[in-house]
């Protein structure tokens, strides 16, 4: 069982379009409704592999519910933690050239007694430990950047791995506190992280391990179009494949997550099934998620000790 914990969940409506025309009426040719965020998407990529998970997730309103239902539908059991506030709706726009943009809603405001109740009902699923805690997302207003820094302290007191992947104030107060299993940021979340540009494998790896040397035992960083870096104290791979045409983006970073977790064997074999997962993803609409059929692991090459002075658009 891996735990999934999303504190700003979404209702994903994803609209197919020829081509988005700024100031001008749209018609979509195809819409997609998904339950959303990045540990909802992390869930429902397992259990489309037949491997269990179960979501833990703040709730409200009528599209809060629909979320529930949703997860349902998808196979994924749900820890629904009620709020006051309406649970978001994000938007998204694809266009036929794999183009995406997409809207956030803010999310609603927690308040301290929700705060302190969704890390209650993840303490809860503590006993019997799971595989994995797995924090990921954005943090709604009143959570607090310290939210994902009192989860991690939560599950060590159980013995649990703690994957963590965000970006921002919550991602760097969470990495100095330390005590984390893997942290999956993209590389501009990385530079934004350490304050500089990464530009080439040595800058990706050298910003990694300075991450490690705070009480991380690893980092699996997307690189988009470019694949992935597994970065550990001592080793380090990157898989990748031959250029694909997406037909959208979003939620890729979080099959590729899904994908680590879920496979098995050397530190190699999980990372090339992780970008496996990751490259299918973003062949499907919306944030699908995609089915073992869908993989291609043949196409995935894996490189150990990478040429460190590789530029990551060269990868």
């Amino acid at each position: 069982m891996i735990v999934t914990v999303t504190p700003n969940p979404s209702l994903d409506r994803a609209l197919d379009v020829d081509r988005l025309a700024i100031g001008e009426v749209n018609r979509a040719h195809a819409t997609h409704v998904h339950p959303g965020g990045k540990g909802i998407n992390v869930a429902r990529a397992l259990a489309r592999h037949g491997e269990s998970a179960l979501a833990v997730v703040p709730t409200g309103g009528a599209d809060g519910a629909r979320l529930v239902e949703l997860l349902g539908e998808h196979g994924v059991p749900a820890v629904a933690v009620p709020v006051a506030g309406d649970t978001r709706t994000n938007i998204t726009l694809v266009e036929t050239d794999g183009t995406t943009t997409k809207v956030n809603a803010p999310g609603p405001r927690l308040s301290q007694a929700e705060v302190d109740a969704l890390l209650a009902a993840v303490e809860a699923q503590l006993t019997p430990a799971p595989r994995a805690v797995v924090a990921a997302g954005s943090l709604p207003a009143g959570a607090g950047d310290s939210f994902f820094v009192r989860l991690a302290g939560l599950a060590g007191r159980y013995g649990v791995p703690v994957v963590l992947d965000t970006s921002g104030a919550p991602l760097a107060r969470a990495v100095r506190a330390g005590g984390l299993s893997l942290v999956k940021p993209n590389e501009d979340e990385l530079a934004e992280l350490v304050g500089r540009d990464l530009l080439t494998v040595r800058d990706v790896v050298e910003a990694a391990r300075e991450v490690i040397a705070l009480g991380t035992s690893g980092l699996l960083v997307s690189l988009g179009a470019h694949g992935a870096l597994l970065v550990l104290v001592d080793a380090v791979w990157w898989a990748g494949g031959p250029p694909l045409v997406p037909l959208s983006t979003v939620g890729a970073g979080d099959s590729t997550l899904a994908g680590y977790l879920a496979g098995t064997g050397t530190p190699a074999e999980r990372l090339r099934t992780a970008v496996a997962w990751g490259r299918a993803a973003v062949l499907l609409p919306g944030t699908e998620v995609p089915t073992p059929a869908q993989l291609d692991l043949d196409a995935v090459r894996v490189v150990e000790e990478p040429d460190p002075g590789l530029a990551l658009k060269e990868l």
